[in-house]
């Protein structure tokens, strides 16, 4: 049986899960995104889903749906997923999700009710399954199975290196689907780093280097000072990165994008050089990259309204420098005609807040497996979709604000010491 699978993202971000969902057979048509810079690098990455810059706080069901044609005349919904930031801690005297530090885990609750969709999948991160959080979290499925929603209840922590991601990423994931509606299992493991796993036999995990090693040198390139993109040949590919590649021209040349610059003073590229694959840099903390290994997890930092903390960015396995957003991106399974904002920090924070592509694919998997149906959704993960603006992954917050009609100062603007390098 085929038809169309229909999905929302909640909590988008630049749009990892929709890309993963996306590439399982869903469509996504409508992802919400408070922030107006990853709304904006959102909607150019998927022109054809419905992007909405609200807080999940200030909208229902019902709006989410007057923004996307598909979702008209209270169309099915197949899944609404996200993951929402939260505390997990409570107040004394009053459950976890009363505390207002946890309002945007109630909201997803709240939403998914107003939407009914078959699935739910819930992303956070693993924390919530130890100790004091752990209370949290069963107080979360009870208000799911209140709305009518069965949950896998054994909720499990899945590591993104054990779904073919060269990078060690270690998220919990809860499930649940409307009642009357079978329960999704949870990926079994398609890779392993050694090869093996008990009796399986599964593929090795790509490595540092089978994600980046075909990638240009990005200091052989001046004009990534300046911008964040240009022409250039690659070196061959690996199986990992090969279905990542774009199309290149007759030449052999292929756009390098998200790659601009860090410009390193002469004493950091002298640490960064001494310092051992897989050891961290003791002065910046950085940790540098074993080719022949996994990268460590990649982190987003902070938000302007939360300090606008940079979070330390691995170093290169053979480069004196820091490895760009592009690099980041391949290490987190993104395609290279996949674009993030040009600077350096917004692009960052948008790999480094997001879920690996093939693992939420792998999740996303599992609720085809439960429905028995087949996508009629055919994706071509080295083709960039059609009519896409590239002005919007150049507008700073005032103007993504503007485009998305939000007020401008919806999110704090960031604070930089003076001598902080343009990022």
């Amino acid at each position: 049986m085929k038809r169309k699978l229909v999905g929302i993202d909640l909590f988008a971000g630049a749009g990892g899960m929709s890309l993963g969902f996306q590439w399982a057979g869903f469509e996504v048509s409508a992802a919400v995104e408070y922030d107006p810079i990853h709304a904006a690098t959102h909607k150019f990455n998927f022109p054809n889903c419905a992007t909405i810059c609200r807080s999940v706080s200030d909208i229902d069901g019902e709006y989410i749906r007057s923004q996307s044609p598909m979702l008209a005349n209270d169309a099915d919904i197949d899944v609404v997923f996200g993951g929402a930031p939260c505390q997990g801690f409570s107040l004394i005297g009053k459950r976890s999700l009363e505390d207002p530090r946890n309002h945007l885990v109630y909201d997803f609750v709240r939403l998914v009710a107003d939407l009914r969709p078959k699935f739910f999948v819930f992303e956070n991160v693993k924390g919530l399954t130890v100790g004091a959080q752990k209370k949290f979290l069963h107080e979360l499925i009870e208000e799911f199975q209140k709305r009518g929603y069965n949950v896998r209840e054994q909720f499990e922590v899945l590591n993104a290196a054990d779904y073919g991601v060269p990078q060690s990423r270690k998220r919990l994931f809860l499930l649940g689907s409307r009642k009357g509606i079978p329960l999704p299992q949870y990926p079994v493991a398609t890779h392993w780093l050694d090869g093996e796993k008990g009796l399986l036999k599964l593929r090795r995990t790509p490595c540092v280097w089978d994600a980046i090693g075909d990638l240009p040198e990005a200091d052989d390139f001046p004009e990534l000072l300046e911008r964040d993109w240009t022409v250039a040949k690659f070196k061959p590919a690996s199986d990992y990165s090969e279905p990542l590649r774009q199309r290149s021209d007759s030449n052999g040349r292929e756009l390098l994008s998200s790659s601009l610059r860090t410009v390193h003073t002469p004493l950091s590229i002298r640490r960064f050089g001494i310092t051992a694959h897989g050891a961290t840099e003791p002065v910046s903390r950085f940790f540098k990259l074993d080719p022949s290994g996994i990268c460590n997890t990649i982190r987003a930092g902070t938000a302007s309204d939360r300090g606008a903390f940079t979070s330390p960015r691995p170093i290169h396995p053979h480069s004196q420098r820091c490895i760009t957003v592009r690099e980041a991106a391949r290490l987190h399974s993104y395609p290279d005609w996949f674009r993030f904002h040009v600077t350096k920090w917004h692009g960052f924070r948008q790999v480094g807040n997001s879920v690996p592509p093939l693992l939420a694919r792998a999740v996303a998997h599992e609720l085809l497996k439960a429905l028995e149906v087949k996508s009629d959704q055919s994706f071509d993960w080295r083709i960039a979709p059609e009519n896409r603006n590239g002005s919007l992954l150049q507008l700073d917050m005032s103007d993504a604000a503007e485009l998305f009609g939000v007020p401008r100062n919806v999110i704090p603007p960031r604070r930089r010491t003076p001598d902080e390098a343009y990022a």
